[in-house]
């Protein structure tokens, strides 16, 4: 037996608690085949390698020949339809399909080529025809079928079993590799929707069909880390990938606790700083193709942020190295688009309102609360993108009400905070920007307050490792702070020199920005003359 999970799915409660019933994720449409053109010419008969029946071969003339809904409307048939598609694939796989000719098309290509590509390579055309259909039928089935769902078609017998035939699916997406783009995309999303069919938590009452979740277990922990693999990749080629599977996984709350104990929540923040961080240099404009793949994930994270209340596991997780935070306040500063916008601000209002009440921390761990999150958010600075939100017009009444909930939670959490706090969450964030905190009165009044309630001068040790920043202005106020500290700090030169700031800070001195080498300069003298008064 596996043992249990920390990441519990609630089960006093049956109502699911994020909004994704409003967003029809079973209608998440695949993309097109770019060999599309070359379906119709496919010759049965002349493949012998996919072993058919003269009973199947029938069956997929009949299926072209008849609307979808007509073979569908029996439950028996569309069964016995998709199985045969599910064939196709496997047999089409052990036969050497997903390497050749199809799996190098990115692109539509001209109908000239696919007729070509069925010519040189007609399993990987069969390949693309059953994954298009199969995503056919799932589509249907989710939308238009009366009496026949997506799970009496794939869940079958007395128990309600998966078909053994899933593996084909996940068998296209452990080629791995360069693969078959346009498969590894449908296969993953097929099972995906074949999957969250069987989570209890999205079967209503009125279905007695038994349908096994337990036999659905082992395709979602293999899909499960397909898509955790491709997030922690670094190409947003394998983003784009797996987002639109990851999006039908967060349909379901077994698949979205899964996905979070797999650490999902961190790697999708940091595919969102990857992102993000490609457009920030190009001065805000952001390509069609990476908005969509912003959007996608922060959609994801939004989802997620549902459960906060009822987990104080997903509540840490969204807490870890501040990442989480500090990726949606950037989507919101960088303002990509309004879709993306909107997803992030919901986000962030969802952190800066949960609690610990239904599910609180264990004890001496730290409370990760609304409260927390505020401060996080002030630290990354959402105080200013948030004022410059209210004077834009925006046509959404939701986002409206986002704006100026979190501007009215940011400021009284803002009042509410001493400038010693709010100094220590800007540090402990990573994000340093000049102002009040970063002066001679400050660490006038403040140094003392550097060494800590336990005396280990953390915030120091976090200034000393901000010299190696990426930032370059993060580095310069790291040398600026780390300096101040010790004129103001009684035996403060030794205390930074014994944990390693002089050797940081030297090589800095011959930094080619020019305010960097100003800043790195005066802290070597600060730190190396006794009296800096004199020097000055």
């Amino acid at each position: 037996g596996s043992k249990p999970s920390k990441y519990q799915v609630p089960t006093s409660t049956t109502r699911d608690p994020s909004p994704v019933n409003k967003f029809k994720m079973s209608t998440v449409a695949g993309p097109t085949s770019p060999v599309a053109y070359a379906f119709p010419h496919i010759q049965w008969d002349a493949l012998g390698s996919l072993r058919l029946t003269a009973q199947e071969t029938a069956l997929l003339r009949m299926a072209e020949t008849n609307p979808i809904d007509y073979t569908l409307a029996d439950s028996r048939d569309a069964s016995m339809y998709a199985r045969v598609l599910l064939k196709l694939l496997a047999e089409a796989s052990s036969a050497g399909a997903g390497s050749g000719e199809v799996s190098r098309f990115t692109d539509k290509c001209t109908d000239e080529q696919a007729m070509q590509a069925l010519d040189m390579d007609p399993l990987g055309v069969v390949t693309h025809y059953s994954l298009t259909k199969l995503n056919q039928i799932i589509t249907t089935l989710s939308t238009a079928v009366k009496d026949v769902s997506v799970s009496s078609v794939f869940y079958v017998g007395k128990d309600g079993l998966l078909v053994e035939q899933w593996k084909a699916l996940l068998r296209i997406l452990n080629k791995g590799g360069k693969g078959d783009a346009f498969a590894q995309k449908v296969a993953s999303l097929s099972l995906a929707k074949i999957i969250v069919a069987s989570c209890p938590s999205k079967r209503s009452a009125s279905e007695t069909r038994p349908v096994s979740y337990a036999s659905a277990l082992e395709p979602m922990e293999a899909l499960n880390s397909w898509i955790v693999n491709h997030l922690k990749g670094s190409s947003g080629g394998a983003v784009g990938l797996c987002s639109p599977a990851l999006m039908v996984m967060m349909d379901a709350q077994e698949s979205r606790m899964m996905f979070c104990e797999a650490g999902g929540i961190k790697y999708i923040a940091r595919q969102l700083r990857t992102e993000n961080g490609k457009n920030s240099d190009k001065k805000n404009k952001v390509g069609q193709g990476s908005v969509q793949q912003l959007y996608e994930l922060a959609f994801c994270l939004w989802i997620l942020t549902y459960e906060l209340n009822q987990s104080h596991v997903i509540r840490a997780d969204f807490a870890k190295d501040g990442q989480p935070v500090l990726a949606l306040v950037e989507l919101v500063s960088l303002a990509p688009r309004e879709k993306v916008v909107r997803v992030a601000l919901s986000s962030l209002r969802n952190l800066a309102t949960c609690t610990s009440d239904e599910d609180p921390e264990p004890a001496l761990t730290t409370k990760n609360d609304g409260k927390h999150f505020l401060s996080e958010m002030i630290a990354c600075g959402l105080m200013k993108s948030v004022s410059l939100l209210r004077e834009r017009q925006f046509t959404d009444p939701d986002m409206v009400e986002d704006v100026d909930s979190l501007h009215k939670l940011l400021t009284d959490n803002f009042h509410e905070m001493t400038r010693w706090e709010v100094y220590k969450n800007e540090v402990e964030s990573g994000h340093l920007k000049w102002g009040s905190t970063h002066t001679e009165a400050f660490f006038k009044e403040n140094a003392r307050m550097i060494e800590g309630t336990d005396g280990d001068f953390h915030l120091l040790k976090v200034l000393i490792a901000l010299l190696s920043a990426h930032d370059e202005e993060v580095t310069t106020i790291a040398c600026y702070d780390i300096g101040e500290f010790v004129r103001h700090y009684p035996n403060g030169r030794a205390i930074a020199k014994r944990l390693g700031a002089k050797e940081l800070v030297m090589p800095l001195i011959e930094h080619e920005n020019p305010e960097l080498q100003r800043h790195a300069l005066q802290c070597v003298s600060k730190i190396m003359v006794n009296n800096w008064e004199y020097v000055k």
